[in-house]
């Protein structure tokens, strides 16, 4: 029986798939729980203007998180 260390390092197909839908989903996914947010601290708060902080914040946390996953995908390569 190989040791685990023999076998190539190639890995699954489906296992890239999730990993790069993966991607796809995290700015959209990062954006309206920012926003979402944003609207509840609105509401706690009374305020009307908590909502475009959250919504900005998600887009940057989405972005970020999604460069550091691409970095982290080529340097797997």
């Amino acid at each position: 029986m190989p040791e685990p260390s023999d076998l190539p390092k190639k890995k699954a197909p489906l296992v890239s798939l999730a990993r790069y839908s993966e991607m796809g989903f995290i700015i959209p996914t990062a954006v309206l729980l920012g926003f979402f947010l944003g609207k509840l601290a609105d509401y706690w708060l009374h305020t009307k203007w908590l909502y475009l902080v959250g919504l900005l914040f998600g887009a940057v946390v989405g972005f970020g998180q999604m460069i550091r996953m691409a970095i982290g995908a080529s340097k797997e390569k």
